[in-house]
């Protein structure tokens, strides 16, 4: 699912290098055309990967800004064409191949080692180029104003392919993933950094590290979150950056899935709780028994407006995030490249305020975490306990 679908999947990352002097996006066009996207239809190429432009996939010249800039936005999309051979297709020919090769040498009782493989080379090539490749396309907003770039697949191996591709074609820029730790550093104010760094867990910035040891903010805020949906007032504020205005009020709650991990002596086990809940029983006799939150469906509303966004607590990922259906009103003077642009500014409002309204709520998750946290632990212990 695109970034202009109604749900779509999203994680983000932090810019780090230094931008080159002069017009960025001038220059981000030229590096984009220079590592385009291209077809591989009437090849034998087994893989294609490059830019493409994220309105449309088929097209890849960056010579125009209309193609890739939205005002302070870079946009574009990668693109991976990939040609696959079924592997039981690939047996009966390469099967068929040695066959004839033994009938055609008949004084051969088998196919040489060396002679297998020019075989085997000769079959792949011919059933690739008999193949059509499988085209998938993500797409990439780059936010220069805050240097986020915000990218829509959650596949580790596609995120990989994107960040290697992005530091080829920016050269002296590179991706840094918005772990949990580096995106509570972006919401939290001064008076805090420094107890969120004694609190930081891991001994290098190394993002797997960072990740791995600081498993324990998903799970607290989304722990904290349940209990406030329970025995809190579940409304909030907005304090950060955004579409929003500063101090509008928003609800926020956890409801109807969640997936809670946990094991003793190695050995982990995984809950799944889905449907309507009342008092969330099953969920809270789980966290008893030490297991803990890391996944949940998570809603924030403001207004008329709503947000469903299938939260990813250990990697901080938005999966399925469901914004406020984007609805354009044409007018006899809308051409198709204005209606293209305007549903992509709505779109990226609705997106943005709904990680507005998710960073205001975390914000005040660490305000609590890095502050009294013994006694709001207490607290909820009791809550936990049954009576």
């Amino acid at each position: 699912m695109g970034i202009l679908s109604n749900t779509v999947s999203l994680c983000q990352f932090q810019v780090a290098g230094d931008r080159p002097a002069g017009d960025l996006f001038a220059w981000a066009g030229e590096c984009l055309a220079a590592n385009a996207f291209h077809p591989i239809e009437h090849t034998s190429e087994e893989l294609s990967i490059g830019w493409v432009h994220l309105d449309d996939s088929k097209e890849r010249d960056f010579a125009l800004a209309q193609a890739f800039q939205r005002d302070h936005y870079i946009i574009f999309s990668l693109r991976r064409d990939q040609r696959r051979v079924p592997s039981a297709l690939f047996r009966a020919h390469f099967e068929q191949a040695q066959n004839d090769f033994l009938a055609a040498h008949p004084g051969m009782q088998k196919v040489g080692k060396q002679k297998k493989e020019e075989l085997r080379e000769a079959v792949r090539g011919t059933l690739l180029s008999r193949t059509l490749p499988i085209p998938s396309v993500y797409d990439a907003v780059w936010d220069t104003r805050t240097n986020l770039v915000s990218f829509t697949s959650l596949s580790p191996k596609v995120t990989e392919i994107f960040e290697d591709l992005f530091k080829k074609t920016f050269s002296g820029l590179r991706l840094v993933a918005l772990h949990p730790m580096a995106r509570a550093d972006r919401v939290i104010p001064e008076t805090l950094k420094s107890a969120l760094q004694k609190a930081n867990r891991a001994g290098t910035d190394a993002v797997l590290e960072q990740i791995q040891q600081n498993a324990w903010l998903g799970s607290d805020f989304l722990l904290w979150l349940l209990y406030q949906t329970l025995e809190g007032s579940s409304s909030y504020a907005v304090t950060q950056p955004g579409p929003a205005l500063e101090g509008e009020s928003f609800v926020a709650t956890l409801n109807d899935r969640m997936v809670l991990l946990g094991g003793t002596e190695g050995v982990l086990q995984k809950i799944t709780v889905a449907g309507p809940q009342d008092q969330f029983n099953e969920v809270r006799s789980a966290l008893r028994n030490g297991k803990q939150i890391v996944e949940a469906n998570l809603y924030l509303e403001k207004q008329e407006h709503a947000w469903k966004i299938n939260f990813k607590a250990g990697v901080f990922h938005f999966a399925g995030f469901k914004a406020p259906a984007v609805k354009l009103e044409k007018d006899a003077l809308t051409d198709a490249a204005s209606e293209k642009e305007a549903v992509f500014y709505e779109r990226m409002y609705v997106l943005e305020e709904g990680l507005q309204l998710f960073d205001s709520l975390f914000g005040v998750f660490l305000g609590q975490r890095l502050g009294d946290w013994p006694a709001i632990e207490n607290q909820i212990g009791v809550w936990l306990t049954p009576a």
